[in-house]
């Protein structure tokens, strides 16, 4: 495949993950009230999961797939812009493909595990302990797989990702001049979700738009990769010496 071919299969590839990830986050928004839900108790949020039903398991299956696609897209990121010669691409792979395991880590518990859950804290037949326990063990999972592992490292990983591919693409002829200070913008706003925990106010909000904001900058990122390269300047060649020896 010419080097033109696997840039702009990258870049469609760029569009469709995030829009992806961006219409699973939306339905969950409308349906589920994520991400305030999470801040609920476990036994009002057991109880809407379950009356959400196959679509809302559905939702999360796509949005835990969107977030495991981010490691080949990184593979991919890398590989197109191995001819800036940014010295920050190795730290770049890295942390892509990590953001894209972390997230899918914390994401894929909602489509396998919470479904159990939520039967076993519902069940009518279901005894007081049975009950306590399906609600520990979603506090435990929430805790570790979702705020420690899919939020935290998933915030760090993905906004060190982005600062450094914007850093990268500062002298891309591919992309506008101003592209690289907003995937900047956006990494930091991605960060602040590391403060949420702490009670930072609005950090949680900031975090929220942050990565609305970073799908939309991928999904530009790929528009961009599937446009034609610039034309470059004919070379001018100097005239002849008039006179010769």
């Amino acid at each position: 495949m010419s080097p033109v071919r696997f840039r702009q299969l990258t870049g469609l590839l760029f569009i469709l993950v995030p829009a992806s990830m961006l219409a699973a986050f939306i339905w969950l928004q409308l349906t589920f009230d994520y991400p305030a839900i999470l801040r609920q108790p476990a036994g009002a949020v057991l109880a809407r999961f379950q009356a959400g039903g196959p679509s809302l398991i559905a939702a999360w299956y796509v949005f835990a797939l969107s977030a495991a696609a981010f490691l080949p897209l990184a593979g991919l990121a890398h590989q197109v812009l191995r001819a800036e010669g940014a010295p920050v691409l190795p730290i770049a792979l890295v942390s892509g493909a990590a953001a894209g395991l972390v997230q899918a880590l914390g994401l894929i518990r909602w489509p396998f595990l919470v479904p159990a859950l939520a039967r076993a804290y519902l069940d009518p037949a279901a005894s007081p302990a049975g009950r306590e326990a399906a609600l520990a063990l979603y506090a435990a999972f929430n805790a570790y797989a979702g705020q420690a592992v899919g939020e935290h490292l998933g915030y760090l990983f993905t906004a060190l990702w982005t600062v450094l591919i914007a850093l990268a693409l500062r002298r891309s002829p591919l992309v506008w001049p101003w592209f690289g200070p907003a995937g900047v913008l956006t990494g930091v706003g991605i960060l602040a979700g590391l403060l949420e925990p702490a009670g930072v106010p609005g950090a949680g909000l900031v975090n929220a738009v942050a990565y609305t904001a970073w799908a939309l900058w991928l999904i530009g990122l790929g528009a961009a990769w599937l446009r034609p390269a610039p034309a470059q300047p004919a070379p001018v060649h100097a005239a002849p010496a008039a006179g010769g020896a």
